[in-house]
């Protein structure tokens, strides 16, 4: 029987993941992924509390969860590929033009 330890396990695992990709790596894609890894971590955690405790709000946070991530990968995207054409590398050291 899976309890809520397990999903708190694997959430935090996921978690980790995301954490640590993020501090180590420099191409944009991967931060971006990385980003996308630790809203899932938290979307698990958020849908396995709201099974048990039998309570809906949980589930109603990983909608409004989603719906940020999707503006966020879009946005982010869009910032990228324009970035891409200007310097032709997805590497986040080069991107001086955002820097004051």
């Amino acid at each position: 029987m899976v309890t809520l330890n397990h999903y708190v396990i694997l959430a935090g695992i996921l978690f980790g993941l995301g954490v640590i990709g993020f501090a180590t790596r420099r191409n944009a894609l991967v931060l971006f992924m990385c980003v996308e890894l630790m809203l899932n971590a938290v979307n698990l955690m958020l849908t396995a509390f709201a099974e048990f405790r039998a309570d809906m709000a949980g589930q109603v946070m990983v909608l409004f969860i989603y719906a940020v991530a999707a503006a966020e990968v879009a946005v982010g995207l869009a910032i990228l590929i324009v970035l891409f054409r200007h310097v032709q590398d997805v590497d986040v050291n080069k991107f001086q033009l955002l820097k004051w």
